[in-house]
């Protein structure tokens, strides 16, 4: 198959990202001294469909190395590194990804990547997923499984299997503790609040932050924009996780209200339209708009466009709607995820864990599929357990070990 990149000549500084990362990525590299002797994907077709930057390409390249053969594709038009897609293509693996393609390009990449009929699959959102079970029924033979990255993804799964209508094993590796204590929580927390302050070049501190959704993203976005000295207010549908945001010290409230008060609005849920037309009215002039949730469909852009006067690109990544009464509303990054549209994604320590996680669903589909339900399965506790152990020795912490006197007392 023949790579689609945007410019081959930008490998240099794509191999330099992934070399750079490489080194903050122990959990990684342990698996790729390890796997690359045994090579347990040997012969196996690997379709990965991620946020191409240079942590995913580290991790494309262990699988490869692992023996897969592997073809890639971005699960998201602004999170493609396009110097990082072409260093991918030198070292050997097939890459379907543009910065910036348009929807149809997009589709067609996931496409390309259901023409390589791949035995198992990694993917972001749910997207390739949903291709596979409707237009691309044609390769449901090949897949024995696979693993899904995101919240959203996982969502769409479990409504899959639900409706007794899901193909193959799926792992649901945003479930793992591995994944969300850290990927959701710290690496989105961090992430989100660098691309909306390297985009706006503005102070985060004194401002009314509004956090849509209190989840381990929703956590993780709060906990950084309160450490950055804002005054959070959390929207909620779930009573319970609006009770822990009163008891995390956060103020709650109905969105309807704190669009009136907020400077910078987070969307961290999963869901569309959370904020929408009922809310634009209220806000106050210079109000932000940023999302981090998976799809561009949690701002509802065709009503703030419709309600505004112009519609401008006023900044890098800063789009700008003029409203009827002169008061302006910015959205970044085209209400994309702010975090990899607007910056470099999730720190390398934290997808250091993550991507773990996604080696080890891989093989424990290759090696269990025999086995296992058309169901959505998480990750086994002892995989867990071996990638935080990893992880805590390549950073130089120990930990205590249980006696047998104490695990005959915990009945283990």
């Amino acid at each position: 198959m023949q790579s689609i990149v945007k410019d081959m000549s930008l490998a240099p500084s794509g191999h330099a990202k992934i070399e750079w990362v490489k080194n903050f990525m122990p959990v990684m590299s342990a698996i790729d001294r390890e796997f690359s002797q045994s090579k347990p994907f040997a012969g196996k077709k690997l379709s990965i469909t991620l946020h191409l930057e240079a942590k995913t390409a580290y991790m494309a390249k262990v699988f490869k190395n692992a023996g897969a053969d592997v073809v890639i594709t971005g699960s998201n038009p602004l999170s493609t590194q396009d110097d990082v897609a072409a260093a991918l293509v030198e070292d050997g693996i097939t890459v379907f990804a543009v910065h910036g393609c348009s929807q149809d390009e997009y589709n067609d990449f996931l496409n390309r990547a259901a023409d390589f009929s791949p035995e198992i699959y990694i993917d972001d959102g749910g997207d390739f997923t949903e291709l596979i079970h409707t237009a691309r029924r044609d390769v449901l033979s090949k897949i024995i499984g696979g693993s899904e990255e995101t919240t959203t993804g996982v969502l769409r799964l479990k409504a899959l299997e639900r409706q007794n209508k899901l193909e193959y094993p799926m792992i649901a590796a945003n479930d793992a503790y591995c994944k969300f204590l850290f990927d959701n929580r710290y690496g989105t927390g961090q992430s989100t609040w660098d691309g909306i302050m390297r985009t706006t070049n503005l102070v985060i501190a004194g401002k009314n932050v509004v956090i849509a959704g209190y989840g381990w993203c929703g956590k993780g976005g709060a906990m950084r924009a309160r450490g950055l000295g804002a005054n959070v207010i959390i929207t909620e549908v779930d009573p319970i996780k609006a009770i822990e945001a009163v008891f995390d010290g956060f103020r709650v409230m109905k969105m309807s209200e704190a669009a009136k008060i907020g400077d910078i609005f987070l969307t961290l849920t999963g869901d569309k339209d959370v904020i929408t037309g009922e809310h634009y009215p209220l806000m106050k002039n210079g109000a932000m708009l940023a999302n981090a949730g998976h799809f561009d469909v949690e701002i509802n852009i065709p009503q703030l466009e419709s309600q505004s006067v112009s519609r401008k690109t006023v900044r890098k990544n800063v789009e700008e709607f003029l409203q009827p009464d002169g008061r302006k509303i910015y959205l970044l990054a085209e209400g994309r995820l702010v975090n990899l549209a607007s910056g470099d994604g999730h720190p390398a320590e934290i997808m250091d864990l993550s991507f773990a996680v996604q080696f080890f669903s891989a093989a424990h589909i290759l090696h269990n599929h025999s086995r296992l339900e058309k169901k959505v399965y998480l990750m086994p506790e002892e995989i867990n357990s071996k990638i935080a152990e990893i992880k805590l020795e390549s950073i130089g912490v120990q930990i205590d070990t249980l006696t047998d006197e104490q695990k005959r007392y915990l009945g283990l």
